[in-house]
């Protein structure tokens, strides 16, 4: 099986150089492999959020090294971060983040035209594909405005999924959802999970869901436990 993902030794400070500098993550280490469906968990303060940060190219660690899909990306420009992340990691947040005045295709199109940077009948048949995958077919010229929570998460998946990603980062993608809604995310989640063996590393507080999971990585004070 295949690596997706390696830490070593990754460490956090802010205020670098400063009396006030400070450490959030301690030396992590990770390893996470190809059709893993991991669940990240930890207290506010712990650092999971700075970790998710960093494992997502959002951020840089102050010391350690990171590989994604192996590429040591200390190595690696700003460009070159952007594109990496684009190509290889998909996102999917708390609140879906949608275009509101976009359709449900358009928005999972976006991240193929940021990529592209016009569109293309490809593109289209894709992101049609996917919300045919994640049962939206029916409201796939409906504005994201006019959708229910949990559809609106749903079309978040789809464009999370739009360039392939081998990883794909939720941060606590069920949290804004009723219990029917969030079951249905989570489920959905876990088949792409099996369909297509990409990689999911969810942020949850629900220790239920997290049980179903292949492995919990628990993080606590900048440590994983």
């Amino acid at each position: 099986m295949a690596e997706v993902l390696r830490l070593e030794g990754i460490r956090k400070s802010y205020n670098v150089g400063t009396p006030v500098e400070t450490e959030v993550l301690h030396g992590i280490d990770l390893s996470i492999q190809s059709g893993d469906f991991l669940a990240l968990m930890g207290p506010s303060g712990s650092g999971k959020s700075t970790l998710l940060n960093i494992i997502g190219l959002l951020d840089r660690p102050t010391a350690g090294r990171l590989v994604i899909d192996g590429h040591d990306t200390g190595e690696l420009g700003d460009a070159a971060l952007t594109k990496l992340r684009g190509q290889t990691i998909g996102f999917v947040f708390q609140y879906h983040y949608l275009i509101s005045a976009f359709t449900a295709l358009e928005n999972v199109m976006m991240p193929m035209l940021v990529d592209r940077g016009h569109p293309d009948d490809e593109m289209q048949a894709r992101a049609a594909a996917l919300i045919d995958r994640v049962g939206l077919s029916r409201w796939a010229n409906n504005s994201a405005s006019n959708m229910s929570g949990g559809q609106q998460q749903r079309v978040a998946i789809a464009r999370a999924l739009a360039m392939n990603p081998n990883l794909v980062l939720a941060d606590e993608p069920t949290g804004n959802l009723d219990t029917h809604s969030a079951e249905a995310v989570f489920a959905l989640m876990r088949e792409i999970n099996r369909e297509r063996g990409t990689t999911f590393l969810m942020v949850t507080h629900n220790p239920g869901l997290a049980e179903r999971c292949d492995r919990i990585i628990e993080v606590v004070d900048g440590k994983v436990a």
